[in-house]
C-alpha cells in the first residue's frame, strides 16, 4: 500500500506540470480557437532561463524563487513577441494557416537554442535543491515533489481567480465567446489575446522549471514530449475549458506514473493516448467540455 501512495504521489507531481501547460493550450485555443504547438517549446526558454539563473544564484530556495520569478519574465515577454509578429497578422487567416504556422514557430524556437553559443544541442545537468525526503506517515515525499505539488497548486488557484474575480478575466470570458461583440462593447480584444498568451506562457515558464527540477537535464528537444502530453491532456480534459485541462494533466499524470510503476514504462505512453482514444470516442468534446452549436 505504501508504494502506491508513492506512486499515487509521483503521478500527482507529474501530472500538475502537465496541468500546467495544458493551462496555456486551453486558454488560448478556447480564445482564438488556436492550437498553440510552440507552446511546448516556450515551456524549454522557461527551464533554460531557470539553468542559467541556479547557475549563477546557486541552488538555495532565494535562487528558485529566482529562477521561477526569471522564467516567467523571460516566457512572457517571448509570447508577446510570438503573439505580435507571427499569429497576430493571421487572426483572419483559414485555420490551417494559423497550425501551419504554430508549428513552424516550434521549429524555429527549437533551431534558434540549438545554436546559441551559450546553449548548444548538448544536454546540460539542471542543478536544483538538494533532495531531502518528508515522512508524511504513510507516505515519504521528497522536498522537491514538495515544492511542485505546492507551485502547481497556487498557480492555479491563482489563475481561477484572475479568470473568475478580476476584469482581465471577464474581459477574456467575453472574448471566448464572442470576439466580435466583446468588441463592440468596448474590450481591447488584442490586449485580451495577448494577456491570454502571457498568462499561459507564464504557467509553462513555471512548468519548464518544475519539470527541469524533477528531471534534472535541460536540451533545446525536453519541451517536445511534455509538450505533446500536456496537449493530449487539454483535448482529454476538453480543450478550450480551463478545469478540463486540470483534470486531464492529472489524469494523465496519474495513469503514465501507475503503468510504469505495475507493468512496463514503455506501454506508459500507449495506454494513455489508448485513454484518450477512448473517453473521446464516448465523449467527443472531452470529459468537461461542451459541444458547440455553430449557428449557419
Amino acid at each position: 500500500m505504501a508504494i502506491f501512495f508513492e506512486q499515487l504521489v509521483n503521478g500527482i507531481s507529474l501530472g500538475s506540470i502537465y496541468a500546467l501547460i495544458a493551462l496555456g493550450y486551453t486558454m488560448v485555443y478556447g480564445i482564438i480557437n488556436l492550437i498553440n504547438f510552440a507552446h511546448g517549446d516556450i515551456m524549454m526558454v522557461g527551464a533554460y532561463t531557470g539553468y542559467f539563473v541556479l547557475r549563477y544564484m546557486g541552488t538555495s530556495p532565494f535562487g528558485l524563487c529566482c529562477a521561477f520569478l526569471g522564467a516567467m519574465i523571460v516566457c512572457s515577454i517571448l509570447s508577446l513577441i510570438i503573439e505580435r509578429c507571427a499569429y497576430r497578422p493571421l487572426r483572419n487567416a483559414p485555420r490551417l494557416n494559423l497550425l501551419i504556422t504554430a508549428i513552424a514557430v516550434e521549429l524555429i524556437l527549437q533551431s534558434v537554442m540549438r545554436i546559441l553559443p551559450f546553449v548548444g544541442p548538448d544536454p546540460r545537468p539542471f542543478k536544483t535543491m538538494e533532495i531531502k525526503m518528508i515522512n508524511l506517515g504513510i507516505v515519504s515525499i521528497s522536498n522537491i515533489k514538495a515544492i511542485v505539488i505546492i507551485c502547481s497548486a497556487l498557480l492555479m488557484l491563482v489563475l481561477n481567480y484572475i479568470i473568475n474575480y478580476t476584469k482581465t478575466g471577464k474581459s477574456m470570458r467575453a472574448v471566448s465567446f464572442d470576439m466580435g461583440a466583446a468588441s463592440l462593447m468596448g474590450i481591447n480584444v488584442n490586449r485580451t489575446i495577448a494577456t491570454t498568451f502571457v498568462i499561459g506562457s507564464i504557467l509553462a515558464g513555471a512548468g519548464g522549471v518544475l519539470y527541469a527540477s524533477c528531471y534534472p537535464q535541460v536540451d533545446p528537444m525536453m519541451g517536445y514530449i511534455p509538450g505533446l502530453k500536456a496537449f493530449v491532456a487539454a483535448v482529454l480534459g476538453g480543450i478550450g475549458s480551463v478545469p478540463g485541462a486540470m483534470v486531464g494533466g492529472f489524469i494523465l499524470g496519474i495513469t503514465e506514473t501507475m503503468v510504469k510503476a505495475y507493468l512496463s514504462s514503455a506501454y506508459a505512453d500507449a495506454i494513455s493516448y489508448c485513454i484518450l482514444i477512448v473517453i473521446l470516442l464516448v465523449k467527443p468534446a472531452g470529459l468537461l467540455g461542451k459541444k458547440r452549436v455553430i449557428k449557419v
